[in-house]
């Protein structure tokens, strides 16, 4: 039996999420205050407290329902593919997830040198390819072979990301097929 849903608490969840990146479009993490993101979200602060501790708390809520985000996303990467078909549709559905979420992530990384956000990405990127890659034909042990492609993966992304898409998509995928051969 499903559990059920408190639509009220879902967009409460959701206007208090969305204030907390629009603050984080001018301000760093530590300069915004509970009040500030109830002002912006247009809600009380018994209903902040009634939801969230504190702010730490909101953005630690807000980052693991991004990272459920991008988990599903990853899902949908076809199992029966070869290592190098793999990485590159692991490296496209991260550029689409990071170009879907491109304000949160802006925001996040300009002004708010925040490594939780990288850890969040790293280390749901890393729970997939372990899970997928296991004695990859190479004489080189998995963790290494992981670890490799995981700093490609997660940099170029980034990189994208904040070169304002210097190159579209698919011109980043053939380049980075061109690397993998």
């Amino acid at each position: 039996m499903d559990k059920k849903v408190d639509l009220r608490i879902i967009k409460t969840n959701m206007v208090l999420y969305d204030a907390l990146v629009n603050l984080l479009k001018e301000h760093s993490f530590e300069e915004i205050k509970v009040s500030d993101i109830c002002y912006k979200a247009l809600v009380n602060r018994s209903t902040f407290y009634a939801h969230f501790n504190d702010k730490y708390e909101l953005f630690m809520s807000f980052i693991n329902d991004l990272k459920e985000s991008f988990t599903q996303e990853l899902k949908t990467i076809d199992q029966n593919v070869s290592l190098k078909d793999y990485y590159l549709n692991l490296i496209e559905v991260f550029l689409n997830h990071v170009e879907g979420k491109e304000d949160i992530y802006k925001a996040i990384l300009t002004n708010n040198r925040n490594s939780i956000i990288m850890d969040m990405i790293y280390n749901t990127i890393q729970e997939d390819v372990n899970s997928r890659i296991r004695n990859n034909d190479k004489d080189v042990p998995d963790d290494i072979f992981t670890s490799y492609y995981m700093g490609a993966i997660v940099n170029v992304g980034i990189d994208w990301l904040k070169g304002n898409k210097k190159y579209t998509k698919d011109e980043m995928l053939e380049y980075l097929n061109k690397l993998m051969n």
